[in-house]
């Protein structure tokens, strides 16, 4: 399973569309990228062909405060994004540009419960668990706590 059929289930799950659904799972794949470096991620995206490039064209520390959703929240989030460091920032701005993208927070929970079923069947239980359990805190926000 690739990162593009990956795409294509959780448009279809959650009726999205392809574009809103390819920039749900990069900001994903980014922030696990970012928080989960040295805990499997390497390997969860050799086993998801195309999950890494997604998670690089949608980087959630590159341009922060171009992707947020702008005004008094999204400066802030974004300042407190990188306030804190590369790990716990790449949260932040992660949720920041889900929440900006337009999608409601039951869309967003859906789309990250889709995309942990699609890792774990591509790359296995154990190692997508290895991710997020890194992440705990990304847990709550897909719905996954």
């Amino acid at each position: 399973m690739n990162a593009q059929e990956i795409i294509d289930t959780i448009s279809a799950k959650v009726g999205l569309d392809q574009a809103t659904t390819e920039r749900t799972a990069g900001i994903i794949f980014s922030v696990f990228q970012h928080e989960a470096e040295g805990t499997g991620v390497a390997e969860l995206f050799a086993r998801i062909p195309g999950a890494e490039t997604l998670a690089q064209q949608y980087d959630v520390m590159a341009n922060a405060n171009a992707n947020t959703g702008g005004g008094l929240i999204g400066s802030l989030e974004s300042a407190l994004g990188s306030a804190l460091g590369e790990k716990a920032g790449a949260l932040i701005n992660g949720l920041s540009q889900l929440k900006s993208s337009g999608l409601s927070l039951d869309q967003i929970q859906q789309a990250g419960t889709v995309l942990v079923q699609q890792a774990e069947e591509a790359a296995g239980p154990d190692i997508t668990n290895k991710v997020l359990d890194s992440v705990p805190s990304l847990k709550g926000h897909l719905g996954l706590a």
